[in-house]
């Protein structure tokens, strides 16, 4: 396959899945779901957390800028934290506890009930996210998982689950940028109406 055709094909099969999105009332209805949980978690003060490995962290960090930063206008802060930051913390449990424990551990400090947790894992197997959702359940944070097709051990400690019909990794996570970026606009949209 040459070049220009590979390019083709990945838009393609992007702009499919993406289709799948759009006809599919269930994760619709899911998204605006998860609007609505952290508009009351926000009223409530409370917070929102994200916790990933490699490209799901990265887009976790991206998520939770929308939400502390601005998403399409100047409004004020909300609290919201990508558990993987602080590299010190990470690197100092990871190397005296495990790394499935980082985020675990994390959210039983600095975690309280109300709270929403967002975990991102395409494979929705990545131990420490897991990990993470059964601490926040068990303290009553709200938990959500985005991942890919199946769901994989993280489904059963979700509260919220978005499980994108793919097992194609850069076209789960666009998908999850894409529900994200949305979510993030409902939130501004309701709690600061221009």
């Amino acid at each position: 396959m040459d070049n220009q055709s590979l390019i083709r094909e990945r838009i393609t099969s992007s702009i499919q899945l993406k289709q799948s999105l759009l006809e599919n009332t269930a994760l619709l209805q899911t998204t605006n779901k998860l609007a609505e949980i952290i508009v009351a978690c926000y009223n409530n003060g409370g917070k929102v957390l994200w916790a990933g490995n490699g490209g799901s962290a990265a887009d976790a960090q991206h998520l939770a800028a929308e939400l502390t930063g601005r998403f399409y206008y100047d409004r004020p802060a909300l609290s919201s934290e990508a558990l993987h930051v602080n590299t010190s913390y990470i690197t100092a449990v990871a190397n005296d506890y495990a790394y499935d424990l980082i985020y675990s551990r994390l959210i039983s400090g600095i975690g309280k009930k109300g709270d929403v947790l967002i975990g991102l894992s395409t494979s929705g197997n990545s131990g420490n996210v897991v990990n993470a959702l059964i601490k926040a359940k068990e303290m009553g944070i709200t938990t959500v998982g985005f991942t890919g097709e199946g769901g994989g051990k993280m489904k059963e400690h979700c509260d919220l689950l978005f499980a994108i019909p793919s097992r194609d990794t850069p076209r789960i996570q666009e998908c999850h940028m894409l529900l994200g970026h949305t979510v993030c606009e409902i939130v501004e949209t309701t709690l600061f109406p221009k």
